[in-house]
């Protein structure tokens, strides 16, 4: 099975909060919703499961959820 396309997020500046990405990504509705995917170990960066919320993401990095993936980059 194929793996799913990454999308590319556009940042102003790195590094970025996990939280924060999720919601710019639109991986999750809300804070809330972030806070909710994370605590319940369905996020990895980079292939690892990440469950700190503050974790400081940097352009390249790879974040997937629920079948979903993208990746933050700096224009």
């Amino acid at each position: 099975m194929a793996r799913p396309p990454i999308d590319d997020v556009p940042l102003a500046a790195e590094p970025i909060r996990l939280g924060q990405f999720l919601k710019l990504a639109g991986l999750a509705e809300d804070g809330g919703h972030a806070r909710e995917l994370i605590e319940a170990a369905e996020v990895q960066v980079n292939g690892r499961v990440e469950t700190r919320r503050g974790a400081q993401l940097r352009a390249g990095d790879v974040v997937a959820v629920q079948g979903r993936r993208a990746r933050p980059v700096v224009r």
